[in-house]
């Protein structure tokens, strides 16, 4: 080989790379407006934003503070509305993010749903329990990418644990346990002067009856929800009870609850939320005829019987002498004390956040990429049974849940 052709070959194959390397594809865009760009919204819309091509085009709240907040956050002067309708006017925007108060949602998810829109609604997707279906028709007859904001379906750690207990890890499930403690009366300052109390019920809506579904809805929606994605179905009926045992500050909802969502074939899921105590915190336990799973918001650890494959000590059925006295096994305290060893983890190899995780999903759903996973049927299955639940925590008698109506 003489020197050109020497120089010639080494500069091809240093363009080689180069040459056969594919470009990296430009981001699509999608402008989002969003209504309520509260503190959830803002959360919402800091992850959005962590998606590229995703844009804040315009946002809407009829609290005026808000729009310096949403200016800070995007880093630029964001157009934004008083009203929702101005936002839904707008013919520069791509899909809706709905974050406002619950009692608004059906107000505005229904006038969303007829721009035809893709969709992000956060949960619950109704409050009272005619507008979960007036929410759901809306949807259907306007054909929109909808996903609610049930983010713990798209964990990976729920995902893994949720596929493994349909595999029969666990045996058959037959009740579930859920828990969301917490130490702290969950208001928000308000800023003076407030004489009428419109401040107030505008900030603080959640501790308010006639504006929020209580702890059963505002946190329990989630508990709820990965109840009906278990069993396969949303719950026949709630049993519960509420009261306010500590925050005597003018609050209409409890500042705890306890409910009883009843599934078929005697089934069950209780949900347990207090705010004087932060033991437990957020976790559901899946307890099946053959082991049991602990998922919580960053990870899930599997438990098995003694009578599963991977752990085949059995109980030996024999007499057991305690103190002197001969009894049956039943009586020997070992196999009734709380298991203390380790389970069997479920590793996650990177960890996201599951709010960023489920946005990712919907982009992808406007994209085209796959169908959404968290629906609208899935979101009228949780918000059904909170709406339901909201009233039987005061009347605490037993209340049936109405099914979906299909077209």
């Amino acid at each position: 080989m003489n020197r050109r052709t020497f120089l010639h070959t080494a500069s091809l194959t240093a363009l080689a790379p180069a040459i056969a390397r594919p470009a990296t594809p430009a981001p699509k865009p999608l402008r989002l407006g969003v209504i309520g760009p509260g503190s959830r919204g803002q959360e919402d819309m800091r992850q959005f934003l962590r998606i590229p091509g995703v844009t804040i085009a315009a946002t809407a709240d009829i609290y005026p503070p808000r729009q310096a907040e949403v200016n800070r956050l995007t880093g630029t002067e964001t157009p934004f509305h008083t009203t929702y309708q101005q936002l839904l006017e707008r013919t520069d925007l791509d899909a809706i993010l709905i974050a406002s108060p619950l009692a608004c949602h059906a107000e505005h998810f229904i006038a969303a749903a007829k721009t035809g829109l893709p969709i992000y609604g956060e949960k619950a997707m109704g409050f009272h329990p005619d507008e979960c279906q007036a929410i759901f028709d809306a949807l259907r007859e306007h054909k929109n990418i909808f996903q609610i904001g049930h983010q713990y379906r798209y964990a990976s750690w729920a995902q893994e644990a949720h596929r493994r207990i349909q595999a029969g890890a666990i045996g058959t499930p037959t009740h579930i346990y859920a828990y969301w403690h917490r130490n702290g009366n969950w208001r928000r300052p308000v800023p003076q002067p407030d004489p009428d109390g419109t401040l107030e019920h505008l900030i603080n809506w959640r501790l308010y009856r006639e504006t929020s579904g209580g702890l059963v809805t505002e946190l329990g929606s989630h508990h709820l929800d990965m109840a009906n994605w278990i069993f396969g179905e949303i719950p026949i009926s709630v049993l519960g009870t509420s009261s306010i045992v500590r925050y005597h500050d003018g609050r209409t909802v409890g500042d705890n609850t306890l409910a009883t969502f009843n599934y078929s074939a005697g089934r069950r899921l209780f949900f347990s939320s207090i705010t004087d105590n932060a033991k437990n915190g957020n976790e559901l336990w899946v307890y099946g005829t053959e082991g049991s799973v602990q998922i919580t918001i960053e990870d899930a650890t599997f438990y098995y019987e003694k009578s599963h494959p991977t752990n085949p000590i059995s109980p030996s059925g024999k007499t057991v002498v305690q103190n002197g006295i001969t009894t049956g096994a039943s009586y020997a305290t070992a196999g009734e004390m709380p298991y203390r060893g380790q389970g069997e983890r479920l590793p996650t190899p990177t960890y996201e956040d599951s709010t960023l995780t489920a946005i990712r999903s919907f982009v992808a759903a406007i994209h085209g990429e796959h169908p959404v996973q968290a629906d609208a049927t899935v979101g009228y299955g949780s918000s059904i049974a909170c709406a339901i639940a909201h009233t039987a925590v005061f009347t605490e008698e037993k209340s049936p849940i109405p099914p979906l109506e299909s077209a």
